[in-house]
């Protein structure tokens, strides 16, 4: 239940933390914020169809997180035993499932804004704190995020002080164990399928 509500709530974290393409001297909050701006006008651009909306934000995600570093923090100490061939899979699998995720419930969002209370900056690493207000809740959210080159790129969330890669890591990590990598990749690559075709997967179990 745990790992289904940080999920959920992964959808909008991914249209607020979404890091833009500027100067790392900004400072990540001011990254964050640029970026926030410019999902907004995608979001609330009516002349882009459903497909090309889906695209420029599909660009967006791929292009500023981190996938590799949530995959092999996601995967905890099984990173380190899969093979190469099974990383190199993992992290493709791993980076539709959070896209699949976030493009099913685009729609869904409508209202939230985001209030930036906090940050901290130690060296290559950054957390950025903030508010997610809705209206009725407010729910505090820490971006996590590590600096490559120019841009900070998020690389795990907290939300209500539940890490989202920490809970896929519990999850991952009983099925490796149960299942070993197969079983694990197999599932991954059902859930995405399902995401991405709910009226043919519709009524499966």
């Amino acid at each position: 239940m745990v790992v289904r509500r940080v999920v959920a709530l992964f959808v909008v974290i991914l249209v607020l933390s979404i890091v833009s393409p500027s100067s790392a001297s900004s400072g990540p909050t001011d990254q964050v914020r640029i970026t926030v701006d410019g999902v907004m006008e995608i979001l609330k651009d009516k002349t882009l169809d459903k497909e090309a909306r889906r695209e420029r934000l599909s660009s967006l995600i791929r292009k500023r997180f981190d996938f590799k570093a949530m995959s092999q923090r996601a995967l905890g100490i099984n990173w380190k035993k899969a093979t190469q061939e099974e990383k190199e899979r993992f992290v493709k699998l791993f980076s539709d499932l959070l896209e699949a995720t976030y493009i099913g419930r685009i729609e869904a969002y409508s209202d939230e804004r985001v209030e930036y209370i906090n940050e901290k900056v130690e060296k290559d690493r950054a957390e950025v704190d903030t508010h997610i207000v809705t209206k009725s809740v407010e729910i505090p959210m820490r971006y996590k995020l590590i600096l490559r080159g120019e841009e900070w790129l998020v690389y795990d969330v907290v939300i209500e002080e539940v890490s989202l890669i920490r809970n896929f890591r519990s999850s991952y990590r009983e099925i490796v164990k149960k299942e070993g990598f197969p079983g694990l990749l197999a599932k991954m690559e059902k859930k995405i399928n399902e995401l991405e075709n709910p009226e043919e997967t519709k009524g499966e179990k």
